[in-house]
């Protein structure tokens, strides 16, 4: 058995106040990890941040390794645990910025970073689209990175369990509007590639959206082992803050993925319209 355990935060940031982000960021780390022990703990996307910050982006956009992921891997180094986390994030040239992903580890360093390749709206206008689907090779498992609307694009988790990932971390700005969207697509890419996924999406507003939690985690037969799917303010009904932790077991992987010989069956050669642009 490889069990590890997962812990998915569903945080508020302050739009554009990366200081108190980051503060808000250790003690979930804190709260979590002296609570039970954990191995990951995932974040949503653009977590330092904030999401509507249309060209304010450029100037809290880092590079990486930098400052903020200096600081969250310190933070992943005390607790001993991997730390998954979303940002914005700079080349050398200073004027190309990507939504990005980093998972840093328990040995303090930088382990993978991920740059978002499915822009949607107004991301378009602030970042570069990525071109690259790594999949992190850790002590713990294989881990792929999805930022927000990649989740749609089943091609997305498909390379990433093809390329060995058993692990999918979903960093989300997924809206309220289009939270049965999210509900479906996390379990659809789970029971589709075999896999676990450990999906994070924020809450609350920021300047014309609303964002709508209900941060998961579901196992490689869509078994949800965990959720925030309740987690709701009493008065208004928004959901709120929080995180939820399971204990998985990454040898289900391999067990559910030969016994349903889904990625074994596939036929490459039939689907040559896949790569096709529309």
């Amino acid at each position: 058995m490889r069990e590890i355990t997962v812990a998915t935060v569903q945080m508020k940031p302050a739009l554009g106040e990366l200081e108190d982000n980051l503060v808000k960021m250790s003690d979930f780390v804190s709260k979590i990890a002296s609570q039970q022990k954990v191995d990951l703990i995932v974040f949503p996307e653009l977590v330092t941040s904030g999401y509507e910050l249309g060209v304010r982006f450029t100037e809290l956009a880092q590079r990486v390794p930098g400052p903020t992921v200096n600081l969250m891997a310190q933070r992943a180094a005390e607790f001993g645990v991997y730390i998954a986390f979303g940002l914005a994030t700079k080349e050398k040239v200073e004027s190309v910025l990507f939504n990005s992903a980093v998972l840093v580890g328990p040995d303090g360093e930088m382990l993978g970073s991920y740059n978002k390749v499915h822009l949607r709206g107004e991301e378009r206008m602030a970042f570069r689209e990525g071109f690259r689907l790594p999949v992190i090779e850790t002590e713990i498992g294989q881990i792929g990175l999805v930022l927000g609307w990649d989740l749609a694009f089943p091609e997305v988790s498909r390379c990433l369990a093809l390329d060995g990932a058993e692990l999918i971390c979903v960093l989300a700005n997924w809206e309220k509007a289009q939270i049965e969207e999210w509900r479906t697509y996390v379990r659809a890419r789970a029971f589709e590639n075999g896999l676990y996924v450990a999906a994070a999406n924020r809450v609350g507003e920021d300047v014309t959206l609303n964002f709508g939690g209900e941060s998961m985690i579901v196992g490689p037969r869509g078994k949800v082992f965990a959720s925030l799917s309740e987690e709701k303010e009493p008065e208004s009904g928004e959901p709120r803050e929080g995180y939820c932790v399971a204990r998985i077991d990454l040898d289900d992987v391999r067990k559910y993925r030969e016994e349903f010989q889904t990625l074994q069956t596939r036929q490459p050669i039939v689907y040559r319209s896949i790569v096709k642009r529309y």
